[in-house]
């Protein structure tokens, strides 16, 4: 418990040093430039990177060769909360996240997700979650890749849940690839221990991106199994 308690608490002060870039970061967003947002991106990679360190987890991430030069929707599934830090932290690419409006109240990450161009979205407000999806439509299409869980919650677990279709619109929308990404290793962070954090070892597996030329003739539902079914081929030879 007393390291649980250290952790949470050197992420907190990790988290509040890196509120001192949020001028630079807001100046960085209004350039618009591919440059000026891999600049940008660096403060909440490093800040994602110490925290997942200073808990003793080594991350080990295969496929990046296979990332596209343009914006993607990542699509991933969803173990535990530390999946956005090993995302943001190692991914090796600049993206934002579909979060829950929760999240736009919490002072500094809030900052951070929204200089990312991440999209808020209250699933209880139909109207607002359809202008949240026109938002994330957008950003795609001005060239800011996205991250989604499909699943909806976390799993806790190795076991993926349903892969929802409707969030693949995103893509199917703005004409970008879609490049899944297999997480595990992260439940074991917080969820396996009823909110103990302790170490881990994490694995991420970029798998190959699909084009729109791919996926132009399928069916949204066909396009969430034919995904959820190679990510979890990937997390079993995990």
């Amino acid at each position: 418990m007393i390291r649980s308690l250290w952790i949470y608490f050197w992420g907190i002060i990790t988290v509040l040093r890196s509120g001192l870039k949020l001028h630079k970061g807001r100046k960085l967003y209004n350039v618009g430039t591919k440059q000026a947002q891999q600049e940008l991106f660096e403060a909440p990679k490093w800040v994602s990177q110490k925290v997942i360190k200073s808990t003793g987890t080594d991350v080990h991430v295969s496929g990046q060769e296979k990332l596209p030069d343009e914006a993607v929707l990542f699509v991933a599934n969803h173990q535990g909360l530390f999946d956005i830090l090993a995302l943001i932290g190692y991914v090796g690419k600049p993206l934002g996240f579909i979060a829950k409006k929760e999240v736009e109240k919490i002072p500094i990450v809030s900052s951070w997700m929204s200089l990312m161009h991440g999209v808020f979205i209250d699933r209880s407000d139909r109207r607002q979650s359809v202008r949240a999806i026109g938002q994330g439509i957008d950003s795609l299409k001005k060239g800011h890749s996205l991250v989604i869980f499909p699943e909806g919650t976390r799993s806790r677990g190795s076991n993926l849940n349903t892969f929802k279709s409707g969030s693949l619109r995103l893509a199917t929308k703005a004409n970008v690839p879609i490049v899944p990404i297999a997480i595990n290793g992260t439940y074991q962070m917080l969820e396996e221990d009823k909110g103990r954090v302790k170490g881990s070892t994490i694995h991420m597996s970029i798998l190959d991106p699909i084009y729109p030329n791919d996926y132009q003739e399928k069916k949204h539902s066909d396009l969430a199994i034919a995904i959820q079914s190679s990510i979890e081929k990937s997390l079993q030879q995990m």
